[in-house]
């Protein structure tokens, strides 16, 4: 919602706000931050929705009993869907750059934004995380960039189904993947958004992808298929990765600011779209290596007492994998935390989280799994963390389920030796942020005592 009010507002539109995390007194940086672009805030009693000419603009999370939502039936007050709002400026847009995908949307989001405003294309980008390139004092929440060129780029999300709403002028996607819906469903609505492209960016990886690979479609390889753009090469280092991008003849080097095989696929779909719109690679690839990163993708947060703290967003199977290949490719045991994303998706993907975490994790690696998150309102609550490190466990590695987060800090910490890494994991909760900050504040202390 952060970055698509500043998109609106820079429209020229008056915004204000609730949420049920100002209320319940989390996330001040950002409601603070808000405050100081000029857009008011409301408790959400109903007490912000008070006047005729007003739309209320929800998110998927609010539901029909919240009091704004109440207050707008009774006075008559349109109401959208945040989705619908967004597809609607993308839609309207001269030229619009859908990204799509069950992993590696914000970063693809972040490194196409990044190239076309280098650039000097002037792009408007909605994102679903912070683009580190465009943070500055003024703008620490850099989710959004308003710009006056013809381009809207944004993230587009399947998990509600909003990816219909959108008609893109280029579709990427990246990969299909079970994670909020059915594979039958992400099938359908994948290949309707590609459908509706006049440009498709494809993964051919990804088998699932490669499916919908026809006359209108860009591709691209990291295993040697014939695609529009293949990598080769790779080199991997902490703080990076270097590769050769192959388009037909042309052999061109890159080097990346961010590490992993899963960011080569990323930046490849990110040059595709380059060549989408007639960006020659010579001028992309230097934009592109200019991209420094989203944030808590495997950001680092520090070290203390020979202990590295690693904040990330890995909340899916796919994510979580891409997140713990990086990381082995360099020595050192992993201390992983691992907090889920709700209720839901932990039951839609209990036995592929299991797997995921039995053929990823290393003979010394430990995972400590919190509840899952909640913030509130009715949920199932038939699988829970622990029926997943049960599950871990019986496969043969060492799992802990700790209900309580604070604890489960105790317990990192009570294990954390030297050469260690804690990878702090989730998604849907910014504290998790302070709390990998916090271990680090309590590595160094204890290195000081």
């Amino acid at each position: 919602m952060l970055p698509l009010a500043l998109i609106v507002q820079a429209g020229g539109y008056a915004v204000a706000g609730s949420d049920r995390s100002l209320d319940q007194g989390r996330m001040a940086g950002k409601f603070d931050f808000l405050r100081s672009r000029g857009i008011p805030l409301f408790p959400q009693d109903g007490s912000g929705v008070d006047r005729p000419g007003m739309v209320l603009v929800t998110s998927a999370a609010v539901e029909e009993t919240v009091p704004d939502v109440r207050a707008a039936r009774r006075q008559g007050i349109p109401m959208v869907t945040r989705a619908a709002l967004l597809a609607e400026l993308f839609n309207g847009a001269a030229r619009s750059i859908g990204v799509a995908g069950t992993s590696g949307k914000s970063t693809t989001t972040g490194m196409i934004g990044w190239l076309l405003h280098s650039l000097g294309r002037d792009p408007t980008v909605m994102n679903g995380a912070v683009m580190k390139n465009f943070v500055t004092t003024e703008t620490p929440f850099a989710s959004a960039l308003v710009g006056s060129g013809e381009l809207f780029v944004a993230e587009v999300d399947e998990s509600d189904g909003s990816i219909a709403h959108y008609n893109p002028s280029v579709a990427v996607l990246n990969n299909i993947a079970l994670d909020h819906k059915s594979l039958e469903d992400l099938r359908r609505l994948f290949g309707e958004f590609v459908g509706r492209s006049s440009v498709a960016v494809l993964n051919l990886d990804n088998e699932e992808t490669a499916r919908l690979a026809g006359g209108h479609a860009m591709t691209y390889s990291l295993e040697g298929r014939r695609a529009t753009l293949t990598a080769g090469g790779l080199t991997p280092a902490p703080d990076g990765i270097a590769f050769e991008v192959m388009e037909g003849r042309q052999r061109l080097p890159v080097r990346l600011r961010v590490p992993g095989r899963h960011n080569v696929a990323n930046a490849l779909a990110a040059l595709c779209v380059a060549r989408a719109l007639d960006v020659p690679l010579s001028e992309a690839i230097p934009a592109l290596e200019g991209f420094s990163g989203i944030r808590r993708r495997l950001e680092w947060v520090g070290t203390a007492g020979g202990v590295t703290v690693i904040d990330d967003f890995a909340h899916n199977p796919d994510k979580i994998a891409a997140t713990l290949a990086t990381l082995h490719a360099f020595p050192g045991r992993l201390l992983i935390l691992f907090q889920p994303h709700g209720f839901g998706p932990l039951r839609l993907m209990k036995d592929a989280f299991i797997e995921g975490f039995v053929g990823e994790m290393r003979g010394e690696d430990v995972l400590v799994m919190p509840d899952p998150v909640y913030f509130g309102g009715t949920v199932d609550r038939a699988v829970t963390s622990a029926d997943i490190v049960a599950g871990v466990t019986a496969g043969g590695r060492t799992a802990f389920a700790v209900p309580e987060r604070s604890t489960c800090g105790d317990k990192l910490l009570d294990l954390a030796r030297p050469g260690d890494r804690i990878v702090v994991m989730g998604a849907r909760d910014d504290t998790l942020s302070q709390f990998a900050g916090d271990l680090l504040t309590r590595l160094a202390s204890r290195r000081e005592g």
